[in-house]
């Protein structure tokens, strides 16, 4: 059988060109598809289109476009067992886990069609006799997303979508290592009907394709996810044009465990959050902050908890974790954990590449426990963004406040306890943009505002009603009557 083609798709048409293997993590001897491989060239072409279809599409009514995007969601509705297969083939997490993207990526598309019905702007009363005033909402114009490998099909949908509610037109560039979740997005985008130069997608080179967004005329706005490196130059870059910019970038997340916490959900929660999607989450945890009454006890559970996760294929029934996503992320694992040796000795579960029989076919990685660890140690504050855990001991809450701060980013933080004063002592003192209570780190909805403080972020936050401030701008009007 041959190998399907999923080429790129600009001013409303398939483009045929060069192409890159979609290999998959866990078999890379199963090539998922081959993709378009773009130029800065195609890149233009593509702004150009958005540009040429901006009039046409910001001149539609709100509830129009939300009629498109209803259809766009129930086109990944019907297709939603083969959509969360080809995620699980291409990423590696876990069919359940795929299953439960490919959901959330349904409910962000329903989510903001009905924000065009609702798309209010501010209406207020004028100090001058006989004079109406408001302010009404614009879209902002051609909008360029660069979406990561890690929630492949999330993460373009809560960009694309309030992206074209607002009446954007877009260029979508996907992260290489996870192509296709993003590309059935776009083909169900065509299958609706969305107009010809609204929606466009180019794949290919991170370097080349990221510098001709940026520098593509058209654009005027530039939604990122992905590392503090390349959020940090296209920040420089892209300032230079003066461009609305918005940048998810890294995070350490810490998750303090005092000892008046419920300790067996304590113990899930960390394991869940640490390990789950092979830790390939923005919002994972990786620094377990635990008070010095129960660490002893705890390290033990957790060190138990772990030994018991089932690494695999995620295709296959009961696997709790997947590969890393390709040979590159697993080596970078793999260098942090021995850098952990080196700081705080071997770890006390994991460490290791798993080898033969199946798992020779992919790159697959020991969930890893360290213990001991201390706030200075690399392990401790550089992102890892794979499968290890760092816990540190904390002498009492204080402490435990001070540790989870320690840090450049501000992404999610979580406390396990059942105190209510300290609850709220942490919701208030905590500097991180996501904050949860008695769950893990990771797991967000769409309909609250997303992202981080610190180094994690820049820019106005995604979903929920904050979207709509990044991919729309005010215009106000007076009126003498």
């Amino acid at each position: 059988m041959s190998t399907p083609i999923f080429p790129n798709y600009i001013d409303g048409a398939w483009v045929e060109g060069p192409t890159f293997e979609n290999r998959n993590p866990a078999d890379t001897s199963e090539v998922v598809g081959l993709h378009g491989k773009g130029s800065a060239e195609d890149i233009q072409r593509a702004a150009d289109a958005a540009q040429s279809a901006l009039p046409t599409w910001s001149a539609m009514s709100g509830p129009a476009r939300g009629a498109l995007l209803y259809k766009i969601a129930d086109i990944l509705d019907r297709k939603f067992e083969q959509i969360s297969a080809d995620m699980t083939r291409e990423e590696g997490k876990t069919l359940p886990e795929a299953k439960g993207e490919v959901r959330r990526s349904i409910n962000i598309f329903r989510y903001f069609a009905g924000e065009g019905s609702r798309m209010a702007g501010v209406m207020a009363p004028s100090e001058r006799d006989r004079v109406h005033m408001f302010a009404l909402r614009k879209p902002v114009g051609v909008v360029g997303l660069i979406t990561p490998w890690n929630f492949p099909s999330a993460i373009p949908a809560w960009k694309l979508a309030p992206a074209l509610i607002c009446g954007n037109t877009v260029v979508m560039k996907p992260a290489s290592a996870a192509p296709l979740s993003a590309w059935r997005i776009i083909e169900a985008c065509h299958e609706a009907g969305v107009p010809k130069g609204v929606v466009n997608f180019v794949g290919g080179s991170g370097g080349t394709l990221g510098a001709a967004i940026v520098n593509a005329k058209p654009i005027k706005a530039i939604s990122f996810t992905g590392s503090c490196e390349i959020g940090n130059w296209i920040h420089t870059e892209a300032s230079k044009r003066h461009l609305r910019i918005q940048l998810e970038m890294g995070g350490k997340n810490p998750t303090i465990v005092l000892a008046d916490a419920d300790f067996g959900s304590a113990v899930e929660n960390c394991v869940n959050a640490t390990f789950f999607s092979t830790g390939q989450k923005c919002t994972a945890t990786s620094r377990v902050i635990v008070e010095e009454g129960i660490y002893d006890k705890f390290v033990a559970a957790v060190v138990e908890r772990t030994k018991k996760l089932k690494v695999g294929n995620g295709m296959q029934a009961g696997i709790d974790i997947g590969p890393c996503v390709d040979e590159g992320q697993m080596d970078t694992v793999l260098r942090y954990i021995e850098i952990g040796r080196k700081e705080a000795g071997e770890p006390l579960t994991g460490g290791h590449r798993l080898t033969g029989g199946d798992y020779d076919k992919g790159y697959f990685v020991e969930p890893t426990v360290f213990a001991n660890v201390t706030e200075d140690m690399v392990i401790a504050r550089e992102e890892i963004f794979g499968p290890v855990m760092a816990i540190l001991k904390a002498r009492d809450f204080q402490h435990a406040m001070q540790l989870a701060n320690g840090s450049d980013f501000g992404l999610s933080a979580s406390l396990q306890t059942t105190n209510l004063s300290r609850m709220f002592e942490y919701i208030y003192g905590i500097e991180a943009g996501l904050v949860t209570v008695n769950l893990p780190s990771a797991g967000v909805e769409y309909q609250l505002p997303f992202g981080g403080s610190k180094d994690s972020s820049f820019g106005p936050k995604e979903q929920g009603p904050a979207a709509l401030e990044f991919y729309s701008d005010h215009k106000t009007v007076y009126i003498k009557y």
